[in-house]
């Protein structure tokens, strides 16, 4: 029993790492030394640096892909919104406690500055009694 503790089990081994000369003197007593010496050169190593044509195809890569951006609420549904939350004697407020929506939902509606989704405009309708029309953003 003894005997097994004198045994070592080396599971892995660390292996040899090539070391990078990263000056000439490094260099030269490498050589001096009989190891052997690989030199490469690297083309973009260490550079940050990128070239007009890199800038000029990216360009147009972003041209390619433009996506129109989806269509905003129009005003004139955002004003009948309004008109008809004002109708029914309630506030911005209300009428978002009521819908379950946050107060600025109804006020970003109401403006314009947002882009329509269906649901909170179904709920609009319910809440409100009116028929929202918004296809085309207009």
């Amino acid at each position: 029993m003894s005997d097994d503790w004198d045994n070592v089990t080396v599971i892995r081994k660390r292996t040899s790492v090539p070391k990078v000369a990263k000056t000439q003197s490094a260099l030269n007593a490498a050589r001096r030394s009989n190891a052997v010496v690989g030199t490469e050169k690297k083309t973009t190593g260490g550079t940050n640096r990128h070239t007009q044509q890199d800038h000029q195809r990216l360009a147009k890569v972003d041209r390619e892909n433009d996506v129109a951006p989806p269509s905003k609420l129009s005003p004139s549904v955002g004003k009948l919104i309004q008109q008809a939350r004002q109708a029914k004697g309630l506030t911005q407020k209300d009428l978002a406690m009521k819908i379950s929506e946050k107060a600025n939902v109804i006020n970003d509606y109401e403006m314009g500055r947002t882009i329509p989704n269906d649901g909170v405009l179904r709920k609009l309708e319910r809440a409100l009694a009116v028929k929202l029309k918004t296809r085309g953003g207009k």
